[in-house]
């Protein structure tokens, strides 16, 4: 019989494979040490691209595809290939093969598809992580209805403890700031401050710069949206585009929808504005209880809904698209405005990012909050809102309070968007950013209980992660801290104490002895906690 082009390659294989033909032919009583010898043989030719005895075995009535496909997971199996590694390109591995393009591509769809192996666009193949499945986060109550909100002090304790560089910051809610070292855009920086006018400061008042609101109008155009630039309002940070946004359509004692568990700067503005709360359950995948939604809001007078459609923090969720479509219906239904924030939007990691709600939005009633903190430039506080039909009000709650963004950092991104250095940069973050979520996956897989229940989305930056009750996150937090590591307690995301036995991980941080020996602690550490929980 003919052998494939691989077993060609070397003699000793060859040999091999004859020997495994004769065997099953024959019947020969000496098969079980034959196939000792055989193994040791391929072992210890010296070549490690050489598949194993039982390999051989498996793949010699196989399709030339899946023979392929087996070859590279056994290769994948004795660490030739590590977690990360980028496979020889389709042209190359059909050059060095001699096998079709096609075989080549069905045999790293096959791949793909059993988790080996994945995608990137514009990339090539990568090497998956080997991550044993998860049992999926439960979320939390089906809802919780509160007319005083008042949040946690334990939120600033977290946030103060992250600012320490002794800490291991996986409970920070930003990235990591090496992340987002572009030089191109302090250059730009420095050459606004020495032309900086005096006039900019008035011609650069609300709703903000001209060329940085245009800019921002032709990325939604990008996605198939239709934004005019004299909607948006240029602000000091999403999250004054979120305060501004509520203020607009809200008065004191209001109802507002929001998620359960939520992003704690929703909490912390609703208790500021003296608002009343109803949060839903999120499902960790599908968002928002929509039932729940439609229920409530034929009972009381809710006034506006903020959410996070895509890569939702802290549950790591990101809707539907056809869940998107029937939220909108809901609420135009029952005149409630959506205020969506959308700060890590940009941060997908597929090739066809999720589109936001805003773009199912006929009404122009929606405001599409979003900013350049989580992308591009923290310090520099520049974020937007896509208000629609809400701008003027937007624009005068600005004018009332802190007048506007800062005018040098609005002109230097302006400027730096049109140069055309984005698009580079946000590619380059995201393969980062998706590259440190496996790591710290295959960490939380290797080092942590077998009961955790892990969230993540195919963006952003966070993962969540639960235990069953009376696991205590707080306690573990008071543990991790102890020993110079941060994490978010679920606590952090509620006024009720639904969310006491989960947590919230950052993944952004540069994967190193140190981030691997702080999983090891964190791991340890629920280990010793859910012990004492019997």
């Amino acid at each position: 019989m003919s052998t494939d082009y691989w077993y060609r390659q070397h003699p000793v294989v060859e040999r091999a494979i004859a020997r495994i033909e004769y065997n099953y032919v024959t019947g020969v009583s000496e098969r079980r040490q034959q196939r000792g010898n055989l193994k040791d043989e391929v072992y210890n030719s010296g070549n490690a691209l050489l598949m194993t005895y039982n390999t051989l075995r498996k793949t010699r009535y196989m399709t030339r595809y899946e023979q392929l496909a087996v070859t590279i997971r056994q290769q994948i199996e004795d660490n030739i290939w590590l977690v990360g590694d980028r496979l020889p390109s389709l042209r190359e591995s059909v050059k060095s093969s001699g096998l079709s393009l096609m075989t080549v591509l069905q045999a790293y769809q096959l791949l793909e598809s059993q988790g080996w192996i994945v995608a990137r666009p514009q990339s090539g193949y990568y090497v998956a992580p080997r991550i044993k499945p998860f049992a999926a986060a439960k979320g939390g109550n089906r809802l919780n209805l509160s007319e005083n909100v008042e949040i946690s002090a334990s939120i600033f304790d977290v946030l103060q403890a992250c600012k320490d560089p002794k800490i291991i910051p996986f409970g920070s809610a930003f990235p990591d700031p090496s992340l987002l070292v572009e030089p191109k855009l302090a250059k730009t920086l420095a050459s606004v401050a020495r032309r900086f006018a005096p006039h900019s400061s008035l011609v650069n008042l609300p709703p903000g710069n001209e060329q940085l609101r245009r800019n921002i109008s032709r990325r939604y155009a990008s996605q198939g949206m239709h934004v005019s630039p004299d909607e948006i309002v240029i602000t000091a940070g999403a999250m004054e585009s979120l305060s501004f946004s509520l203020q607009s359509v809200t008065s004191p004692g209001d109802w507002v929808v929001i998620e359960s568990p939520a992003f704690y700067g929703a909490l912390q503005a609703i208790e500021r504005l003296r608002l009343k709360a109803i949060a839903i359950k999120t499902d960790p995948k599908t968002g928002i209880d929509l039932d729940v939604l439609e229920e409530v809001a034929g009972k009381y007078p809710i006034k506006a809904c903020w959410l996070m459609s895509r890569f939702q923090n802290p549950l790591c969720v990101s809707m539907p698209t056809e869940n998107k479509q029937r939220l909108v219906e809901i609420l135009n239904e029952n005149e409630i405005v959506l205020i969506e924030d959308d700060v890590y939007g940009e941060l997908y990691f597929d090739q066809n990012p999720p589109m936001p709600v805003k773009a199912w939005d006929k009404e122009n009633n929606f405001m599409h909050c979003s900013s350049f903190s989580k992308c591009l430039a923290p310090g520099y506080r520049v974020g937007w809102v896509a208000a629609g039909k809400h701008a003027l009000k937007i624009q005068q709650l600005q004018m009332t309070s802190t007048v506007s963004a800062s005018i040098p950092t609005q002109l230097a991104i302006a400027e730096y968007l049109s140069q055309g250095g984005y698009d580079n940069h946000i590619r380059r973050l995201r393969r980062q950013l998706e590259q440190r979520q496996i790591q710290m996956l295959r960490a939380v897989s290797e080092y942590f209980p077998d009961s955790v229940k892990v969230n993540s989305t195919r963006g952003g930056y966070f993962i969540w992660l639960e235990f069953e009750p009376p696991f205590n996150a707080k306690r573990l937090y008071q543990l991790a801290l102890a020993k110079n590591i941060s994490i978010a307690p679920g606590s952090m995301f509620s006024t009720s104490s639904q969310f006491d036995h989960a947590f919230r991980l950052n993944t952004s941080f540069v994967w190193n002895e140190t981030q691997v020996a702080a999983m090891k602690t964190l791991g340890s550490l629920c280990r010793m906690l859910l012990k004492e929980y019997g």
